[in-house]
C-alpha cells in the first residue's frame, strides 16, 4: 500500500468544502491513516514549500497557507499518489477538468483549493512533516479485497 498526503487549503476550509472533498477520496477507495485540523506554522510552511523558495510566488504561497486552518491528511492505498493527483486535476482550477475537485470547485491560479504529493519520495517527506508516526493507524477495511488488486 502507498501513501500521500493530502492537505485541504484555507481556501478549501474556509468555503466548508473539506467533507465533499474527502468523501471523493474515500469514494474512490483510499482510507484515512491520518488527519488533523490545524494551523500551519511559518517554519512547516518553509519546511514544506523549500523547493520553491527562489520562484516569485514564494512568499504568497506562504503568506496563504498560513492564513487560515487546513486539514492535513495521510491518505493510504494502491497507487494512492496517482489515484489522488487525477483526483485533484490539473493546478489551476480553470484548466481542470470538470468531474475532478479543482474542475469543480475552483477557477482561480492562486486559490486552487488542495496539494497532493507528487511523487512516493514527496509523500514520505510529506508526511513525516505534518504527522508524527504515532497520529498514523494502520487497520484493514472489510472491503480491502475488493478494491486491492496488487
Amino acid at each position: 500500500m502507498e501513501r500521500t498526503l493530502i492537505l485541504f487549503k484555507p481556501d478549501a476550509v474556509q468555503r466548508r468544502l473539506c467533507g465533499r472533498l474527502l468523501s471523493r477520496f474515500e469514494d474512490k477507495g483510499l482510507k484515512i491513516a491520518g488527519m488533523k485540523l490545524m494551523r500551519i506554522s511559518d517554519e512547516l510552511a518553509a519546511q514544506h514549500y523549500a523547493d520553491h523558495v527562489e520562484r516569485p510566488f514564494y512568499a504568497g504561497l506562504v503568506k496563504f497557507m498560513t492564513s487560515a486552518p487546513v486539514i492535513a491528511l495521510c491518505l493510504e492505498g494502491g497507487r494512492a499518489v496517482s489515484v489522488a493527483r487525477k483526483l485533484m486535476g490539473a493546478t489551476f482550477g480553470f484548466k481542470a477538468e470538470s468531474g475532478t475537485i479543482r474542475g469543480d470547485f475552483g477557477i482561480s491560479n492562486q486559490f486552487n483549493l488542495i496539494h497532493g504529493s507528487d511523487s512516493p519520495e514527496s509523500a514520505e517527506r510529506e508526511i513525516g512533516l505534518f504527522f508524527k508516526p504515532e497520529e498514523l493507524q494502520e487497520y484493514g477495511l472489510c472491503d480491502d479485497a475488493w478494491l486491492a488488486d496488487e
